[in-house]
C-alpha cells in the first residue's frame, strides 16, 4: 500500500462516513476549512510510532492552522487488542509533554470494538475507519465546537442508534468501499454499497 492509497480512503471515509453521516458534527466545518491533516507513517513497532506521535504532538502546537490530525498507522498495531493497549503509551505521552488538557487522543480502527460488545456489533462502527489510527484534537476547538451544539450528550446515543439501524454489513460495505475506490466518480462508491 502506498501512502496516497491511505490517505483517498481516509478522506473517503471522512466525507462518506464521519461528514456524511453525521457522526461528528463538528467535522464538516474542519473539513471545509481545510484544518484537518492526514499523515501516513510507515511505523512497524510501538517505538517507532510513539517517536511519530511525539512529532504530530509538537506539529500541532507549532502551528495554529493545523486544527486536528489523523495519524494514519497502516503498518503497527492491525491487530485492536494491542492497539487499544498503546492507547496507555499514547496518553503517557500526552503526560509526559504536558498536553494534558491541550490535546485529547480519540482512537479509530478497522476493527475497533467497545467493551462489552460482539465483534460485529453495529455500534463499532462509530469508531471503524480505513486504517488504524490516532485522532488528534485540540481541546480548545472541541470546547468551542461543543458550544455551539444543542445536544452534545446525545451524540454517542444517535450515533449507535444510526449504526443499528443501517446495520453491520451496510457499514462494513461502505468501509471496503472506501478502502477500494479506484478514483472513478463518486457513484461507483455508491453502487458497491
Amino acid at each position: 500500500m502506498d501512502h496516497p492509497t491511505a490517505i483517498l480512503a481516509t478522506e473517503r471515509w471522512l466525507v462518506h462516513v464521519v461528514i456524511g453521516l453525521n457522526i461528528c458534527p463538528f467535522a464538516q466545518r474542519e473539513w471545509i476549512r481545510e484544518s484537518i491533516r492526514l499523515h501516513v507513517t510507515e511505523s512497524s513497532n510501538e517505538t517507532e510510532l510513539l517517536t511519530r506521535l511525539e512529532h504530530e504532538l509538537n506539529l500541532l502546537q507549532q502551528n495554529s492552522e493545523v486544527v486536528t490530525s489523523l495519524l494514519i498507522h497502516p503498518y503497527v498495531f492491525t491487530e485492536f487488542d494491542e492497539y487499544n493497549q498503546f492507547l496507555t503509551q499514547a496518553d503517557n505521552l500526552l503526560h509526559v509533554m504536558g498536553l494534558e488538557g491541550e490535546i485529547q487522543i480519540a482512537s479509530f480502527h478497522p476493527h475497533y470494538r467497545f467493551a462489552g460488545s460482539a465483534e460485529d456489533d453495529a455500534q463499532n462502527y462509530t469508531n471503524r475507519s480505513p486504517y488504524p489510527m490516532l485522532h488528534l484534537l485540540r481541546e480548545s476547538s472541541v470546547a468551542s465546537a461543543v458550544e455551539g451544539h444543542k445536544d452534545v450528550e446525545g451524540i454517542p446515543q444517535r450515533n449507535i442508534e444510526l449504526m443499528q439501524q443501517l446495520g453491520s454489513e451496510f457499514m462494513a460495505g461502505i468501509l471496503l468501499a472506501c478502502q477500494n475506490y479506484s478514483g472513478q466518480a463518486d457513484d461507483e462508491f455508491d453502487d458497491s454499497q
